[in-house]
């Protein structure tokens, strides 16, 4: 399986190996994917188009730290949860989708990734910088965000037609991956 590994703001330190080659791993800092479909789809982190990361260092900083926290609180929440017989749910995801300034931050960051994607004639974006997944068109252009696999659960797939689809986590069957199930490796599980 050849991979190709997105550098982004939380594992900024590989971006000095950007360009290189490690057998099938290719480390790159975007890519630009051609969709069965025929699209050209920009595929980016995306933090080098969000205002804070890239002029208020100290301040991503200081939110990375933030939000690492909060991930170790939100899994003590969740193990609680789930000896209480209650589905896991994000207390980080619910703050900053609670937050007027990050509805508005999401908003901007959405237009400025797809007026790159439409500078370079790319039918589309894809990102995950703002951990959020979504897929929509904005002006002429597809833009989808895979979300995350910490806090959300999410990722994104391109069908064998071409189209992208959001993939939860928690909304797979669990009995396809327990041990009995498992797949052999390099075999698609459906």
């Amino acid at each position: 399986t050849h991979v190709i590994y997105i550098t982004g703001n939380h594992d900024e330190f590989l971006r000095r190996y950007s360009n290189s080659d490690f057998g099938t791993i290719q480390l790159v800092d975007e890519f630009q994917h051609k969709t069965v479909d025929g699209r050209t789809l920009l595929v980016t982190h995306g933090d080098k188009y969000d205002v804070v990361v890239r002029y208020h260092k100290w301040l991503a900083f200081l939110g990375d730290n933030a939000y690492n926290i909060l991930l170790v609180v939100n899994r003590w929440y969740n193990y609680v949860r789930e000896k209480l017989g209650y589905d896991y749910w994000s207390l980080s995801a619910y703050l900053k989708h609670k937050v007027k300034q990050a509805v508005s931050f999401i908003g901007e960051y959405e237009e400025a990734v797809v007026q790159e994607c439409e500078k370079r004639g790319c039918d589309g974006v894809v990102c995950g910088h703002i951990h959020h997944a979504e897929m929509k068109k904005i002006n002429n252009s597809y833009y989808y965000n895979c979300g995350d696999w910490v806090e959300s659960c999410t990722a994104l797939v391109e069908n064998y037609s071409g189209e992208i689809e959001i993939v939860k986590w928690l909304e797979v069957d669990k009995k396809t991956f327990n041990s009995q199930n498992r797949k052999e490796p390099n075999e698609v599980v459906a």
